[in-house]
């Protein structure tokens, strides 16, 4: 199986004790390519040294909606620098997030997110967007924007939702969570998921499948999730690996 993890943090500490360990084995598991997003400057700073450092690793740098509080110019500025970086794919991760109260106010969140969504428009970047518990404004905010492309990451939102990013040529990740039990709508997205449209990822070290579910999550643990989205789409595992790699290379300008 080959295999591209389209969305891993291997910068979390979560990998201090062994990540090279890590990052070292994928390829020899099957796992050909990783992007490794950024949540803010220094987390962006350290996907660009990962990327540097391993051949199948590739970094997106932003700031993320939990962690926007008091960015200024400056972190727009650090930002920007960072994506002149040869193996920088996408500024990313972006977006909104509405679940955890404490997250910054919505207003600003918005702010940050649309600042970001210029600079990808400008650099001509595709965008990682995570969107929790905010699908109305997420989708309210790319329809300003009909140029942007990019992949919404970890896709919670609705099938209606996922028509309308379909048929503005958007991608759709696919995770953990579609291994769970509860998981309704997953299947329901899937379905009117073109396979050419279609991503997987870990989210590492977070939303680990089952039968691993509690457990830390790394890249090696995605056949689960294509496993599961193959018996879905009634091809192959092999088959579904195959186009995710493909449409992730595609996704991110490494064809």
């Amino acid at each position: 199986m080959r295999i591209f993890d389209t969305h891993a943090h291997y910068d979390s500490g979560s990998f201090n004790a062994d990540r090279d360990a890590v990052l070292a084995s994928l390829p020899e598991a099957g796992v050909e390519l990783v992007v490794n997003p950024g949540c803010d400057v220094p987390s962006s700073r350290q996907a660009v040294t990962l990327a540097e450092q391993y051949p199948h690793v590739y970094a997106a740098v932003g700031i993320h909606p939990e962690d926007c509080e008091g960015c200024t110019d400056a972190d727009f500025d650090a930002i920007r620098a960072l994506c002149a970086h040869e193996k920088v794919v996408a500024i990313g991760e972006i977006g909104l997030d509405y679940y955890w109260p404490e997250n910054p106010s919505r207003e600003f969140q918005k702010e940050v997110f649309r600042r970001q969504i210029e600079l990808a428009l400008e650099l001509d970047l595709p965008v990682i967007i995570h969107d929790r518990e905010a699908h109305g404004d997420s989708l309210d905010i790319v329809r300003e924007y009909p140029a942007l492309r990019g992949v919404f990451h970890c896709f919670s939102g609705s099938p209606e939702m996922a028509q309308e990013l379909l048929k503005r040529g958007w991608y759709l990740g696919f995770n953990g969570p579609i291994t769970y039990k509860n998981a309704r709508r997953a299947p329901e997205v899937a379905a009117i998921t073109p396979l050419e449209r279609m991503v997987v990822e870990t989210d590492a070290p977070y939303l680990t499948p089952v039968p691993f579910r509690g457990k830390r999550n790394d890249s090696r643990l995605l056949p689960y999730v294509i496993e599961t989205l193959a018996s879905w789409k009634g091809v192959t595992p092999e088959k579904m690996a195959e186009i995710t790699l493909e449409n992730g290379k595609r996704l991110y300008g490494l064809e």
